[in-house]
């Protein structure tokens, strides 16, 4: 495994290395060892790799190491499918930037306003990550030039081009120099990725890694149930594997919304996910989640783009996925790092095409059982170990998250082991704090300062 050490990478950084080590960057993920040699080389790119796969550093790193930080024209520019996925890439680099003093990485997503995105980048930037649409947007009004680009990233091509974003890749290409490095990365290989691969990069390498996971690592079952008789399944289900936290895939926005009512009748802290929603509240419920402050995600597959949670335990599909593809890019969000996971799939009769496609494509049989076999409910659903407290401050206005938790631990407050992750949004902040002492921390934080302003703040 020796070969798998970044310190082998020829072309990298004494202080990144460093970095790398301080970060807890150890061996090189499969993606990362087979990517990393390439793009550090220059070459373009063209990587199959899913959510968690360790993608973000296999781009990062090259981009990073080829920035002159002197210069504050957009040196380096990540093309995102989601919001969230925009802000968790952009947060990964910054990170990964910190061996370089004074790095710029701005953020450009739709959803929120563009005027101060526009102040932002009148002050210059070396990176910038967004959405298509918000890119677009920019290079219209000429408030963002790329003609300096050196790297263009294509992250989760695949959902970038099934949201209709075709047209705004291409149109968003032709502003940056032909000399660009691209650098593609695709959980699937459909026709159209090779068509924009074979349009916008120049002899690309190829790299795949086909599973993150062996199928040993997620424990997969089939629920056979009466159309009419999902929701009580589900309920049975989740009685049957009492975890905290589990996410639960749907088709339609519909269902998203009548299953979520259902769970909350049930007692479970339950979110839905989907394109009604606007930013505010998707960003809220997101931050609950990844903080462990909510059991139940339930979404469709678009609007869990994005979601990266470390060790969820359960993924549902309420609705079996139309695409093999699809099922086995939901499952992946369980079963990682070596850990176990269940994924369970509520089926009916009909759906014999789909689990047989399912089954092809996982190159085994998945177990087949009839819903009656679960037992009736009988214990109350567990509850989450954290709740989330919202401050009405974010990194815009300066604040960090080293100000919220000498806010939460100062005099009067809870101890810090009470305090978990801390979201820093751009005009709003999240606290993941013990349940136990929950109304404690928002009644200090209430009364609290944090650099020398009284704050807003209220538990979701």
């Amino acid at each position: 495994m020796s070969n798998n050490l970044f310190s082998n990478l020829k072309g990298m950084h004494k202080d990144q290395l460093s970095n790398l080590e301080r970060l807890g960057y150890k061996q090189m993920t499969e993606i990362q060892a087979q990517s990393l040699p390439l793009a550090l080389a220059g070459r373009d790119v063209r990587a199959q790799a899913k959510t968690g796969s360790g993608k973000t550093a296999a781009f990062g790193i090259p981009l990073l190491n080829k920035l002159n930080p002197r210069f504050f024209g957009v040196q380096a520019l990540v093309l995102c499918p989601t919001r969230e996925l925009s802000t968790q890439v952009a947060e990964e680099l910054r990170k990964l930037a910190r061996y370089q003093p004074n790095i710029k990485i701005v953020v450009l997503t739709g959803g929120v306003s563009i005027g101060p995105q526009i102040g932002s980048l009148e002050h210059g930037a070396h990176v910038v990550v967004g959405t298509p649409g918000r890119i677009c947007d920019h290079l219209r009004k000429e408030t963002l030039v790329i003609d300096q680009l050196e790297t263009l990233v294509l992250d989760e091509a695949d959902r970038m081009l099934d949201m209709g974003f075709t047209d705004d890749i291409h149109r968003i290409a032709t502003y940056t120099p032909n000399t660009r490095q691209t650098l593609l990365f695709s959980a699937t290989y459909p026709d159209d990725i090779e068509k924009l691969s074979h349009e916008l990069q120049n002899n690309p390498q190829t790299v795949s890694v086909e599973s993150l996971h062996t199928t040993n690592s997620i424990d997969q079952r089939f629920y056979l149930c009466g159309r009419g008789e999902k929701e009580a399944t589900l309920a049975k289900a989740l009685a049957t594997f009492p975890v905290r936290q589990s996410v639960i895939f749907c088709n339609t926005k519909q269902v998203v919304m009548d299953v979520t009512a259902a769970l909350r009748e049930q007692g479970y802290i339950a979110h839905g996910l989907h394109g009604d929603l606007d930013q505010k509240e998707r960003d809220q419920i997101y931050v609950q989640f990844r903080q462990g402050s909510s059991n139940c995600l339930v979404a469709t597959d678009v609007a869990a783009r994005g979601l990266d949670v470390d060790d969820l335990p359960l993924v549902v599909n309420f609705d079996l996925p139309r695409d093999s593809d699809v099922y086995t890019h939901r499952i992946g969000r369980t079963g990682r790092a070596g850990k176990d996971g269940i994924a369970i799939s509520l089926t009916t009769e009909s759906e014999a095409y789909k689990r047989e496609a399912i089954e092809e494509k996982q190159q085994k049989d998945i177990p087949l059982i009839d819903a009656a076999e679960l037992a009736d409910v009988t214990t109350p659903p567990l509850r989450p170990e954290t709740v989330s407290l919202c401050i009405g401050s974010g990194r815009k206005n300066k604040l960090r998250p080293g100000d919220i938790l000498g806010a939460l631990t100062s005099a009067g407050g809870i101890d810090g082991k009470s305090v978990g992750k801390i979201d820093v949004l751009d005009f709003v902040a999240y606290v993941a704090v013990a349940r136990p002492v929950a109304t404690q921390a928002l009644q200090h934080l209430q009364k609290s300062r944090i650099k020398g302003k009284a704050i807003k703040v209220r538990k979701v």
